[in-house]
């Protein structure tokens, strides 16, 4: 799966696999579909999975998927003491479960908090509290739905048409670096002008980590994410503020 929407009412998904354009609810999937079958979900999908799940009001702002009460569908399901969320069922005819976990969110929240906090190092830096536009370098950032990175907080707060994709820059500039002798002393002046900026021995880095652990953030407004999406706000730690998050809470033990 590498793309996927959830409706916010029904809170039903459709996805798209890779090798066809077409959703699993239009007529002629299940049978392109047939010669890959559905398998799992791929770095963008899951990226896509936990942001649609965050504005369906499935999972709340700490990232907590919610029960079938709370959510008011099935296809969130108890799984040990937390919950996950079912995109596709093919068990019964020998196929696999997909979904979501607890585990799944958490692995992204802890992945999306280190690259948000190392923007924000990098921001503080330069003495800004905004960006003007995000380049998204790589093959893996040329796939990333940039609506739904921001949804989750993966990147700083911009207009969705600031957002570009650099494909793989490395690449590119090794090609430039070898074919053009000229280019390669430009090369050389802008890395002298390079500041490294060592995330593990920065004072700030746990303060912009544990914030960004929220989704999209704890303190961070986005406003130009607000202009056009409306996240919900639900809360489904039952048990009060003093949770860990992940089952609502640890009961204290009592001393004799």
């Amino acid at each position: 799966i590498e793309r996927i929407e959830i409706d916010p009412v029904t809170k039903e998904p459709r996805f798209r696999i890779i090798g066809t354009e077409l959703w699993s609810d239009e007529a002629g999937f299940d049978e392109a579909a047939a010669a890959s079958g559905i398998t799992g979900i791929c770095g963008s999908g899951i990226i896509e999975a936990v942001a649609e799940m965050r504005m369906a009001g499935l999972l709340d702002e700490s990232g907590l998927i919610g029960s079938p009460d709370q959510t008011g569908t099935a296809r969130c399901v108890l799984e040990g003491r937390t919950h996950a969320y079912v995109i596709h069922d093919s068990t019964a005819t020998g196929g696999p479960l997909i979904s979501v976990t607890q585990g799944d969110i958490r692995a992204i929240q802890l992945a999306k908090s280190a690259l948000y906090a190392g923007a924000r190092l990098l921001m503080d830096e330069m003495g800004v509290d905004k960006v003007d536009r995000v380049v998204l370098a790589g093959a893996f950032g040329a796939h990333i739905s940039p609506k739904h990175a921001m949804v989750l907080g993966m990147i700083p707060d911009v207009p969705l048409d600031k957002v570009f994709s650099a494909g793989n820059a490395a690449g590119t500039g090794a090609r430039i670096a070898l074919c053009n002798v000229a280019a390669r002393a430009e090369i050389e002046t802008v890395v002298g002008q390079i500041t490294k900026v060592e995330t593990a021995i920065e004072p700030k880095f746990q303060e912009h980590f544990v914030a960004a652990n929220a989704i999209p953030h704890k303190t961070d407004p986005f406003p130009e994410l607000a202009k056009i999406v409306t996240l919900p706000s639900p809360s489904f730690n039952t048990r009060g503020e003093g949770g860990d998050g992940e089952d609502g809470g640890r009961r204290r033990r009592r001393r004799a």
